[in-house]
């Protein structure tokens, strides 16, 4: 059994220090092109920046705020001291297999192999790769500004045209995602809808194959910030 309705979970730390050209500190702007994300905030205090059809808008994040939003909102952490989110992801496995498209500039988003580029961490020291992700992030933000600033001009032509480019990013993936989805989103509604018809029969079986799952933490570099992540799709089974 994978982690409840075929989410994933994960404890984010949003960046902090080396700030970005409109002197905010904060993570990497992008857009989910397949799951809704939701963050709650168990510490510090910052702001969502988002952007959609409807134009940018800021939300404040402090303690207790829970917040999430769909496909196609393009959305930056800002961190205005100390931020700790807890994000709940919809249709785990997705978002690790290329559901997010940062908001590089138009020339890059447009050509896969510098996207991929662009997006992709190097192996090696820490401090290497750090700065690999202070350079994705910088170059997300200067995206995410032009396409910002287009939209508070009343023109929705960038952001129309950079969804189209995320589109034809992630075209090739969708029946490998397929295949992820069934096994995790639509297996788990199977099962419900199977459970359920066991229990209009009286009959209560699976209620023998309790089990307690856990999944232990994971140190990785996120877009937003630091994350524990929980490998949710293969849990172990505490002694």
């Amino acid at each position: 059994m994978t982690f409840p309705g075929g989410t994933s979970v994960s404890r984010l730390s949003v960046y902090s220090g080396h700030p970005c050209a409109d002197g905010l500190e904060g993570g990497t702007p992008h857009l989910h092109t397949a799951s809704t994300e939701a963050y709650v905030v168990v510490g510090g205090r910052g702001s969502l920046q988002t952007l959609d059809v409807g134009g940018l808008r800021e939300t404040g994040l402090a303690k207790g705020s829970t917040v999430w939003f769909t496909p196609g909102t393009v959305h930056r952490a800002v961190n205005h001291g100390g931020l700790e989110v807890v994000v709940v992801m919809q249709n785990a496995g997705l978002p690790e297999a290329g559901d997010a498209v940062m908001t590089f500039p138009p020339e890059v988003v447009a050509d896969p192999d510098r996207y991929r580029e662009a997006a992709t961490l190097p192996d090696g020291e820490p401090e290497a790769v750090e700065a690999a992700v202070r350079r994705r992030r910088d170059l997300a933000v200067e995206g995410f500004l032009r396409l910002s600033g287009s939209a508070a001009e009343g023109d929705l032509g960038p952001l129309l045209a950079f969804y189209d480019s995320a589109v034809a990013l992630v075209r090739p993936n969708v029946a490998r995602w397929r295949g992820i989805w069934e096994r995790a989103v639509a297996g788990q509604a199977r099962e419900t809808a199977g459970v359920l018809d066991a229990l209009e029969r009286g009959d209560g079986a699976h209620l023998r194959r309790a089990a307690l799952r856990e999944s232990p933490p994971l140190s990785r570099w996120g877009m937003c910030g630091h994350l524990l992540a929980h490998d949710v799709a293969d849990p172990v089974v505490p002694t």
